[in-house]
């Protein structure tokens, strides 16, 4: 991730982050008749924000904000029910991020969470597909512990894939 959008290094809250982000991932999947198992391993990897509220009238000087890498986990047990038509059991789990500010670290930033949710692909036409969540905060220790559900149609330009 590129560090876009608006930033002001003398401004404590910004909509930019300043830094930039990088995620590899990997990901296996596996087919048992209907089921499919999906599993996905990643890291975040962060550059340090050389500007973190700085140079104002609180903090003349330089500050720097750190973050240690957050690594996660993602997995997907689904059932083909038939041709674009499924439904999954969904959960993640992701660990670490520890922040510091000007080499000092900061051990309360550790961040812990994972989510629990469902999904539903219902196809209504040859290219178009309803796609239903629901998810809930299975185990949050920072951000917001709430339940999400989402509706989405989705459009495919190809047509179903040989």
């Amino acid at each position: 991730m590129a560090p876009t959008g608006q930033y002001d290094g003398t401004k404590l809250i910004n909509n930019g982050a300043n830094r930039w982000a990088f995620k590899p991932e990997f990901g296996h999947s596996k087919r048992w008749g209907h089921w499919v198992l999906d599993s996905y391993a990643a890291v975040w990897f962060f550059t340090t924000n050389p500007e973190l509220f700085a140079h104002n009238a609180f903090f003349p000087g330089d500050q720097t904000q750190s973050q240690k890498p957050i690594g996660s986990f993602e997995g997907h047990l689904s059932y083909d029910v038939k041709d674009r038509f499924w439904f999954s059991l969904d959960s993640n789990f992701w660990y670490g991020g520890r922040t510091s500010r000007n080499g000092v670290e900061n051990t309360n930033t550790l961040q812990t969470s994972s989510r629990i949710g469902a999904t539903t692909s219902i196809p209504i036409s040859k290219h178009q597909s309803l796609k239903f969540t629901y998810s809930y905060g299975d185990y949050v220790r920072f951000g917001g512990n709430f339940q999400n559900v989402s509706v989405a149609w989705q459009y495919s330009w190809v047509g179903r894939p040989s």
